[in-house]
């Protein structure tokens, strides 16, 4: 695990949106194009407003979430509609962005036809993990329903998820699908999540779920 701290957290997303536009850039000078998977919440959204100014080929860029809740684009809680209020405007809404929920009523409903959206979309270029005070990331949350499967090398895809405190069922992106990633950034702030963090390396994914993405990942923290 890389350490990176920021004197503040108007750094912090100064210098992590120049680390991802540059892995961007060069991502896309040796492939057709670059996957980039990333967080939903409100904490990157200072990041991904830098980043969506940024002047690169955003054609070629295909943008999908860790995670979703199963509410409908334009509820208050769903993050693909923060994410194109955020990081698909500007020159960044060149970009193509990868459904990560549908009209089916439950996750269960409509994985199978979300999940040809991901076809040549891996291993993912370019991956942004968040990480919750219990050490979830995605919608990887200790005790939920399927995270035996999610985080089983044979695991699908895309997980439907349930947990206790996740208000909505969700879908996630499996373990296995993430941990591929060609190049891993973690973002937290605050001394609280710091706290956590240090826990979570000390710990087994099954319990904190963060730590299945700590070895090679690099991690962005401000007070």
């Amino acid at each position: 695990m890389d350490l990176q701290e920021y004197a503040d957290r108007e750094m912090l997303a100064m210098g992590l949106a120049d680390r991802l536009a540059s892995a961007l850039k060069n991502s896309l000078m040796v492939h057709d194009h670059a996957s980039f998977c990333v967080s939903g919440g409100s904490s990157p959204g200072p990041i991904f407003e830098i980043l969506s100014g940024v002047d690169l080929d955003w054609s070629r860029v295909h943008v999908f979430l860790n995670d979703e809740r199963w509410v409908p684009e334009g509820h208050p809680r769903s993050n693909t509609t923060l994410l194109k209020t955020t990081l698909l405007t500007g020159q960044a809404a060149k970009a193509t962005l990868v459904p990560m929920v549908n009209d089916a009523a439950t996750p269960e409903d409509g994985i199978p036809a979300l999940e040809p959206g991901f076809e040549g979309e891996f291993p993912i270029s370019l991956l942004l993990l968040g990480m919750g005070p219990d050490m979830h990331t995605a919608s990887l949350f200790p005790g939920a329903d399927k995270l035996a499967l999610a985080m089983s090398n044979a695991a699908p895809i895309l997980v439907p998820m349930r947990a206790e405190g996740a208000e909505e069922p969700r879908v996630t992106l499996s373990r296995r699908v993430l941990s591929e990633a060609m190049e891993t950034h973690i973002l937290i702030m605050g001394d609280e999540k710091r706290a956590v963090l240090e826990r979570a390396r000390k710990l087994d994914p099954m319990t904190a779920p963060i730590a299945a993405f700590l070895k090679d990942a690099t991690v962005h923290w401000a007070p």
